[in-house]
């Protein structure tokens, strides 16, 4: 369960069809769809090595 926020709806939303992906400066995000709006969501992924 990944959980985003919907820029057009303005709340949080849970994803639908997540998917990893990395953008052109490198860094990392999970990309998925709005439920309600079908708009497209990205959050992006921690950097930091543990």
């Amino acid at each position: 369960m990944v959980v985003g926020f919907c820029v057009k709806c303005r709340k949080k939303v849970e994803l639908k069809n997540p998917e990893e992906v990395t953008l052109k400066n490198g860094r990392k995000a999970i990309r998925g769809k709005c439920p309600n709006c079908e708009t497209t969501v990205y959050v992006f992924v921690s950097s930091k090595k543990k």
